[in-house]
């Protein structure tokens, strides 16, 4: 049965993830029936692409055209207001992760989907990768048996390259606490969430440090005089600056063009004075079942790319996944498997072609044709959203607090 969408937020990740794809390759199943932004001129960018709608209001939208489901992907702060207030409108809601930035705001969601009986779904599109949904496949068949430990480690790259992955957070609008969460939110829920589902586990207790080391007024006391402009293009060091970044004829005509109604820069100074969010973090997390886990993310790498390494009763379970360069088809990722009798099996997965590993496109056939085996259980809800943003929540009043911080405390107090 084709259902009826409606997209709260218009930037580039709508328009690739959910917009684009919604119009073209699955028109079968969505009738996609307005846009609407902040703003208003980055909406009427997306309407003049896609030909659908943009509306002014948001509410105006949802009355006008009555979606079955409303899209949510805003700027990570305001995913609560738009998730709560669609569902009081009688609609479901599919919303980009994180599915919101701390726990007060993970509390009044799931009093929301109760009290109205709608449902949401989380977009957690790292679990429909073939690497990542192997390593599911063999924890869940007890290949190392009860999990005792994980370390996971993600690098994200600062190369001299516009396009450093790491680099791009601290120009945008997700380098202020306010807006994102930090990294540790932003980020890390991918990783938090697989590591929840891997271990079908929910943390307990979280603790955290954080630094930033590079960017922000730590990085530009390199320059004598100071930064001298809100953005790249109006930077007296241009020239000079190892991270200049130059906005894409895209870019220009989504972000800059547009400026004038809210005043976001894409190609803001990743030196800002105002920057708060950490460029480097570790967090120690408890579970309910008794793993460990230890977790790195580091903004600041020569390269990008994961390592996760698991120890059970049975054995060892490793991944090393290197992401500099182009994903290249039909090449392989290996899991490795260490038994207790000095025996290595290394399982091969084929790379496939797409965004995030081939997720995105996995994930979007689940959510909008529907009728597609779930035997792993990809899909997520509120209560998997709630538990990946609640340890980067947590991880974050821990550093702020220099304290070990328990999740269920935290949800009752509702910081």
């Amino acid at each position: 049965m084709k259902k009826t969408y409606v997209v709260v937020g218009t930037g580039a990740r709508a328009l690739h993830m959910f917009i684009g794809p919604m119009k073209e390759t699955y028109s079968d199943y969505c009738s996609l029936l307005g846009l609407y932004d902040i703003n208003i001129g980055r909406a009427r960018e997306a309407s003049k692409r896609t030909g659908v709608p943009a509306f002014e209001d948001f509410e105006d939208m949802i009355l006008k055209t009555k979606p079955d489901i409303v899209v949510v992907t805003t700027v990570d702060a305001f995913h609560s207001d738009y998730i709560i207030r669609s569902m009081e409108l009688g609609c479901d809601v599919i919303t980009e992760k994180p599915m919101t930035i701390d726990a007060a705001r993970c509390r009044e969601i799931l009093k929301a989907e109760k009290r109205t009986g709608r449902q949401i779904r989380v977009t957690f599109n790292y679990r429909f990768t073939p690497f990542t949904t192997k390593i599911k496949e063999l924890v869940s068949k007890g290949v190392i048996g009860d999990v005792f430990s994980v370390h996971f480690e993600w690098m994200l790259d600062r190369n001299m390259d516009v396009l450093a992955h790491g680099t791009s957070y601290f120009r945008r609008w997700n380098a202020r606490l306010a807006n994102s969460g930090g990294l540790l939110v932003h980020k890390s829920t991918h990783h938090f969430d697989c590591i929840n589902w891997w271990l079908e586990q929910r943390p307990v207790n979280v603790s955290a440090f954080g630094k930033l080391n590079l960017y922000g007024t730590n990085g530009s006391r390199k320059y004598a005089g100071g930064i001298s402009g809100r953005n790249c293009r109006n930077c007296e060091h241009t020239n000079e600056c190892e991270f200049y970044y130059k906005l894409t004829e895209d870019e220009k005509a989504l972000y800059a063009d547009n400026e004038q109604y809210d005043g976001y820069y894409k190609d803001g100074c990743v030196y800002a004075p105002d920057i708060d969010i950490y460029d480097t973090m570790s967090v120690i997390v408890e579970y309910d079942k008794g793993t460990l886990l230890t977790y790195s993310l580091n903004a600041t790498c020569a390269y990008e790319g994961w390592r996760v390494m698991m120890n059970g009763s049975k054995g060892r379970l490793e991944l090393f996944l290197p992401q500099t360069g182009p994903d290249e088809p039909g090449t392989f990722d290996t899991v490795r498997i260490f038994d207790l009798n000095n025996n290595v099996t290394e399982y091969r997965v084929t790379r496939v072609e797409g965004d995030h590993g081939g997720g995105d496109e996995r994930l979007r056939k689940m959510l909008f044709v529907g009728g597609v085996p779930d035997t792993l259980g990809h899909l997520a809800g509120t209560e998997d959203g709630a538990a990946s943003v609640l340890i980067g929540a947590a991880a974050n009043v821990s550093i702020k607090e220099k304290r070990i911080v328990n999740i269920r405390e935290l949800m009752e107090s509702g910081n």
